[in-house]
C-alpha cells in the first residue's frame, strides 16, 4: 500500500507541469524566443511522456496491491488456540553423556605468556 500515494502524487505534479508548461508555451510570442525553444518543447514532451509512465507505475502497484490482498484473503487461516510444547528435544539425545567440548585442556604453558583460562 505504500507505494501508491508517492506514485499518484508524482502522476498529478507531472500532469500539473505539462498543463503549466503548455499554457507557457502557448502564450509565448515566437520572435521573443530566439534561444531554447527546441529546450521548452522538450521540457513539455518529457512531461508528457512521464504522466503515462508514471500512470503506468501506479496501475501496476495497485495490481500488485490487489493481488498480495487476494492472496492473503484467500490462504489466510487463523492459528490454532491449542498451545503445544514450542521446542521439542532432539531424539535419542540423553544428558547423563554429556561431554566437555573439545579443546578445552589447557597444556601447561612455559614460562612468560600464560593464556587465560578457560571455563
Amino acid at each position: 500500500l505504500m507505494p501508491l500515494p508517492p506514485t499518484g502524487l508524482w502522476t498529478f505534479l507531472w500532469f500539473i507541469g505539462f498543463c503549466f508548461l503548455t499554457n507557457q508555451w502557448s502564450w509565448t510570442q515566437p520572435g521573443t524566443v530566439y534561444i531554447g525553444a527546441d529546450s521548452a518543447r522538450a521540457a513539455i514532451t518529457f512531461s508528457f511522456f512521464s504522466i503515462f509512465s508514471w500512470g503506468l507505475l501506479l496501475t501496476f502497484a495497485y495490481k500488485r496491491y490487489k493481488m498480495g490482498v487476494e492472496d492473503f484473503v484467500q490462504s489466510y487461516a487463523d492459528p490454532s488456540p491449542e498451545v503445544s510444547t514450542p521446542y521439542s528435544s532432539y531424539p535419542n539425545i540423553s544428558h547423563e553423556s554429556y561431554q566437555q567440548p573439545p579443546f578445552t585442556h589447557t597444556a601447561e604453558a612455559p614460562e612468560g605468556y600464560q593464556p587465560p583460562p578457560v571455563y
